[in-house]
């Protein structure tokens, strides 16, 4: 997972996160991240569209290399 904006590995301080095939399922806050003080786990249907928005803190996920004609 690569970072858009800077900042640290604590949960839900950044605006948006590039994610690839290697880091689904997507949860938000994401499994590397300190959980203790964020929202509880969700886990974002991304594969669908190609970025989602987590509904409790606003991060946006982007899916790199996103093909629509992959989606069943």
């Amino acid at each position: 997972m690569q970072k858009n904006n800077a900042g640290s590995q604590k949960a839900c301080t950044l605006l948006s996160y590039d994610i690839t095939a290697a880091d689904l399922p997507l949860s938000c806050p994401t499994q590397n991240q300190l959980v203790w003080d964020a929202h509880p786990r969700v886990y974002l249907p991304i594969e669908e569209a190609g970025e989602v928005v987590c509904p409790y803190c606003g991060t946006k996920y982007i899916l790199k290399d996103f093909n629509p004609n992959d989606v069943d």
